[in-house]
């Protein structure tokens, strides 16, 4: 009885040690582009026979990076296989109710990267894809995985349709400034940094931009996009330091 109380009590520990070690794993691939160890990782948890609900979310979390990262650089194949099984896994979640704002905010996000892999389906899927983003902020005010979706949303929505990088800036900044305490550590955190940056340029509001590159690289000196890449172009095109 002993032995069976011990195992029943450390359980929960190993899996949320086991959690930690993924989320670091996650992140050190993101800072560094190494998206081969981010896909070990995923398809590992994929493969366990037995996740508990918030397992299931943060495995939804990561992949959710990883299709991201797919369609950006022209992997479609990939990224549908694995917005198919997010998909899956999305409505096993949506069975038992397990924090439905946030499956709002992923639906949309999935939405979103169905128009990314076929452009056509935008005017069917992009009214939906709004319908979530809304629906997940106006049950949780403060959720910013929502504000982020509809950031997106109207960042790459043509203005013709409604879409406003001004907007997008809005609903950026109010996810930032509920991310910003929490942000060490966080991948999720970083990508918003950067899209925050990029959609600042377009605009044309330079030192802001700059400010929020600057800041990714506070948070993660290591961020071997920005520092690097993004943030080196950056200051070239604008002759600023």
């Amino acid at each position: 009885m002993t032995k069976r109380i011990l195992l029943f009590l450390l359980i929960p520990l190993i899996s949320v040690f086991a959690s930690s070690q993924e989320r670091e794993t996650i992140y050190r691939s993101y800072i560094s582009n190494d998206m081969a160890s981010w896909k070990i990782i995923i398809d590992a948890m994929h493969n366990e026979s037995s996740k508990n609900n918030e397992r299931e979310l943060e495995l939804l979390n990561y992949e959710y990076g990883y299709i991201g990262w797919c369609i950006g650089n022209k992997r479609k194949s990939e990224a549908r296989l694995y917005l198919n099984r997010s998909i899956e896994r999305l409505g096993r979640l949506r069975k038992v109710n397990y924090r439905v704002p946030i499956l709002d905010a992923y639906d949309s996000a999935f939405l979103g990267f169905q128009i990314g892999l076929a452009n056509l389906k935008a005017p069917r899927l992009g009214p939906r894809s709004l319908d979530f983003a809304k629906k997940s902020v106006a049950t949780v005010e403060n959720n910013a995985l929502g504000l982020i979706q509809l950031g997106n949303i109207y960042y790459f929505m043509p203005p013709l349709f409604g879409g406003s990088k001004e907007k997008a800036i809005e609903y950026y900044l109010r996810a930032e400034k509920l991310m910003a305490a929490d942000g060490y550590g966080d991948w999720n955190y970083l990508a918003l940094l950067v899209q925050l940056a990029g959609a600042l340029e377009e605009t044309g509001k330079i030192d802001k931009a700059g400010s929020f590159y600057l800041k990714a690289l506070s948070y993660e000196p290591g961020f071997s996009w920005v520092k690097d890449e993004l943030y080196p172009a950056f200051t070239k095109k604008h002759n600023t330091k």
